[in-house]
């Protein structure tokens, strides 16, 4: 899904050739290519339990407003980091090199890393459900959900050491017809029954505004920091900035309205099970199963570029073996039943990364030579970083927030106090 949207689909011969380098202007394309590419990937199924859950929690309207809001915030994020790109012409990498250090940007890269196998444990335990709606619907499939998750942990794996430009381009095909068959439940559902748009009494995860806020954005933050590895092809920052506002602003409450409608008529979150129940067969499971094999694989994919570039001694598939791994033991462990709590904890995680290269873009290598090596450390951004973790994880867990919206309260924080180490550097 989005999660990996960014590092994935550009891990071609193209991207790997200027994976260090600006991409030269003769390579560049419209800013609508970009944000078409972004918006197919919106209609992934962690998406869809994301807004379902919001959906029973808020009820339709505000769910909806809700999903507005983040993605115009998204959309916001999402212009600043393109236009940097586009700047630039680097990747994600290089400007995290640029503005926390080669060394510093290696725990960001083993923290990004631990994020992918943790969206690894989410994609493949929808795996495990659709398998357990199968040989419960008499398929003759044989097992539990802890066998099926170990299953299908070991086949993405293998097939993303050995097959990932092949499923790197069925992700283009198998992740888009994910929103057709979501559109295709959705009327369905709302045919054969009367759908209450209020709340639901007892939702499987009570949640306020500002948390669904939080986990709307949380939920894409990943892409929107990575938006460079993408968008450093756009051929202006018009173009760029056109593209941004073709997607987030529209992807995520069209997906909103599609997911709250399907939770609130059917009482249900899981989409495997819902898609059975309704009679779509086989062919829709399967192509539920495909686009979470695909976008699992592109997980697996960007987490061991991301490893490798930081440990370069060590070989790119024993990290994917590794990631794996790890992200069949959150499965296991029940990440899919902290979903929400996950995407909140994203939202804290990731922003303040992009929000200090996006300083650092406008105002501390506007213009300098892009060319000169980076320090070993940039204490000054590693603090921030870090500290902005330190106040917002136990203010999270106090429920205390400065906004009612926890990633803005991270990204906030996190940019004024930059920008105020900035001057009392640049002061001295």
């Amino acid at each position: 899904m989005t999660q990996s949207t960014a590092q994935g689909t550009t891990s071609g011969k193209t991207s790997d050739t200027y994976a260090s380098a600006p991409v030269p202007e003769h390579m560049t394309v419209p800013g609508w290519r970009v944000a078409l590419i972004i918006a197919s990937f919106t209609f992934a199924l962690p998406g869809f339990l994301n807004g379902a859950q919001t959906g029973m929690a808020l009820g339709f309207h505000k769910a909806v407003i809700a999903a507005l809001l983040a993605g115009l915030i998204l959309c916001a994020g999402a212009c600043l980091t393109a236009i940097i790109s586009v700047r630039t012409r680097l990747t994600t990498y290089v400007l995290v090199q640029r503005s926390f250090g080669l060394k510093g940007a290696a725990l960001v890269n083993i923290v990004i890393a631990i994020v992918h196998f943790c969206w690894f444990g989410v994609n493949v335990s929808f795996f495990g459900d659709a398998m357990v709606a199968a040989a419960q619907q008499g398929y003759g499939i044989p097992g539990n959900f802890e066998l099926f998750v170990v299953i299908g942990s070991i086949l993405i794996t293998i097939s993303t050491i050995y097959g990932f430009r092949t499923l790197d381009r069925l992700a283009m095909v198998a992740v888009p017809l994910v929103g057709v068959i979501l559109t295709l439940v959705c009327i369905k559902a709302l045919g054969t029954t009367e759908v209450s748009l209020a709340p639901v009494a007892a939702p499987p995860v009570p949640m306020s505004f500002g948390i669904a806020l939080s986990a709307l954005v949380g939920g894409n933050m990943l892409t929107v920091a990575a938006m460079p590895d993408l968008s450093r092809f756009i051929r202006t920052e018009r173009g760029a900035i056109t593209g941004m506002m073709l997607c987030f602003p529209f992807a995520a409450p069209v997906l909103m309205v599609i997911a709250s409608l399907i939770a609130l008529a059917t009482g249900q979150t899981d989409i495997m099970q819902i898609v059975v129940e309704m009679g779509f067969g086989v062919p829709a499971l399967l192509m539920l199963l495909l686009s979470v094999w695909t976008i699992n694989a592109l997980n697996l994919y960007s987490a061991g570029l991301s490893m490798a570039a930081t440990f370069p001694r060590v070989r790119q598939w024993m990290f994917i073996v590794a990631g794996g791994a790890i992200g069949c033991i959150f499965a296991l462990m029940g990440i899919i039943n902290s979903f929400i709590p996950f995407l909140v904890t994203l939202g804290l995680i990731i922003p303040p990364i992009a929000a200090i290269y996006v300083i650092d873009g406008f105002m501390k290598f506007r213009a300098t030579d892009d060319t000169i090596a980076p320090a070993a450390f940039r204490w000054e951004a590693i603090a921030v970083w870090l500290g902005s973790l330190v106040v917002t994880l136990p203010a999270r867990a106090a429920e205390l927030s400065l906004t009612t919206v926890p990633a803005l309260d991270a990204t906030i924080l996190a940019a004024v106090g930059y920008l105020l180490v900035m001057r009392f550097r640049t002061a001295k």
